[in-house]
């Protein structure tokens, strides 16, 4: 770390053993709380039997997640100079993350966007200044496009304020356009000039966000069967379940990790789509644990839904996720149609499971399971390396 003020000042795009530095760690590890919070109330929802809502709810809420979380990782990643200026600045976006947690129940619950909007204001000035900071030691066009990042934060940052005042009728649809404007706004300020991010890098911080929303699944899955197993309650149907959730996650891991995406990064063109696709894929991830949590609280009589809605709050976010991990990754590395189409029937296999009874869990466990297997016996068939 320099212990002075010094010029911050692009990275090489080739730099060689670049890795996550300890700061972008335990910022990382900061979004497990919200993370967290978001999945907590999307299991009440879905117990509830309120799918619709705590869908919607669960995406408006991620979708912030997600966005300051990318918002950091692609800065950092063309920018980070370690400095102290530097750490104190992404020190207050941490802040402005867990403020922002603190909201999420609010935003979700009632539509009152109050606390995670102020949240969102402590981490857009720090960012903001860091976007200056860069400009400030580049010029042409490096320099616009750096000034472009500042004013579009500036920009959406006040549509976030502004939604605060707005008529709760219409706040939903406000922050559809707002959230459409702040994923304009890497595309616009990046055309031309784009930002020297490192693709090595950026694939192992994805990696390292995707480990954490599996670890939540786990963390989330685990404290529910154990409250269950507590109560002596319904032993016969949790194991099943558990052990089919734990499969589910190892499979999900497995097949994220599979492909050498840092190979295909080579621009926005591939990175931009990439980047912005793993909102589903976090999304999806993370979900999966909350589906876990609603199907143990069904297998104790505690949520007062259908064994297939309750199944499918599992199926269903791990289908997805399948399917975006073979649409942004695997895809690219498949040859020939049996490899190509293994993740997608997978897919279908495991949302089927949704009306298999009590065992629904476990059989998608299986079924992903059965898809890692396939992968690799297809893959040593073709004469490539398994993993």
């Amino acid at each position: 770390m320099a212990l002075v003020y010094v010029p911050m000042t692009a990275r090489s795009r080739d730099e060689s053993h670049r890795a996550s530095t300890p700061l972008e760690l335990f910022f990382d590890l900061c979004f497990v709380v919200a993370v967290a919070q978001a999945g907590a109330r999307l299991v009440h929802a879905l117990a509830e039997g309120h799918p619709g809502t705590g869908v919607i709810g669960y995406f408006f809420v991620f979708f912030g997640v997600w966005w300051a979380w990318m918002n950091f990782t692609w800065f950092a990643s063309a920018y980070d100079c370690d400095d102290v200026p530097y750490r104190i600045a992404t020190l207050v976006q941490i802040t402005g993350v867990l403020v922002y947690a603190a909201g999420v129940s609010q935003a979700f619950d009632r539509n009152d966007w109050t606390v995670a909007v102020i949240g969102y204001l402590i981490m857009r000035v720090a960012l903001t200044a860091q976007w200056l900071r860069a400009a400030a030691g580049e010029d042409g066009e490096a320099r616009t496009a750096n000034l472009k990042y500042a004013a579009g934060l500036v920009v959406c940052q006040a549509g976030w304020v502004a939604l605060l005042f707005a008529p709760d009728a219409t706040k939903r649809w406000l922050f559809l356009l707002l959230a459409a404007a702040e994923l304009v706004v890497p595309v616009w300020a990046e055309h031309g000039h784009p930002t020297p991010w490192h693709a090595h890098h950026i694939v192992e911080r994805y990696g390292l966000f995707t480990i954490i929303v599996l670890g939540e699944t786990i963390a989330a899955s685990t404290v529910a069967v154990k409250s269950a197993i507590d109560e002596h309650e319904a032993l016969g149907e949790l194991l099943p379940l558990a052990a089919g959730g734990l499969l589910i996650v190892f499979a999900a891991w497995w097949i994220y990790f599979a492909a050498p995406m840092h190979e295909r990064l080579t621009s926005n063109r591939e990175a931009i789509p990439w980047g912005y696709g793993h909102l589903l894929v976090f999304a999806s991830g993370a979900a999966i644990g909350a589906g876990i949590e609603v199907a143990v609280e069904h297998a104790v009589g505690k949520a007062h839904i259908s064994q297939a809605a309750a199944n499918a709050s599992v199926t269903v976010p791990a289908a997805l996720f399948l399917l975006m991990v073979w649409l942004l990754h695997s895809r690219h590395f498949k040859q020939g149609p049996a490899q190509q189409l293994t993740l997608p029937v997978a897919a279908v296999a495991v949302l089927a499971c949704a009306w298999a009874g009590t065992y629904a869990v476990l059989y998608a466990g299986l079924v992903s399971a059965a898809a890692v297997a396939a992968g690799l016996a297809l893959a040593v068939r073709a004469g490539r390396p398994a993993a």
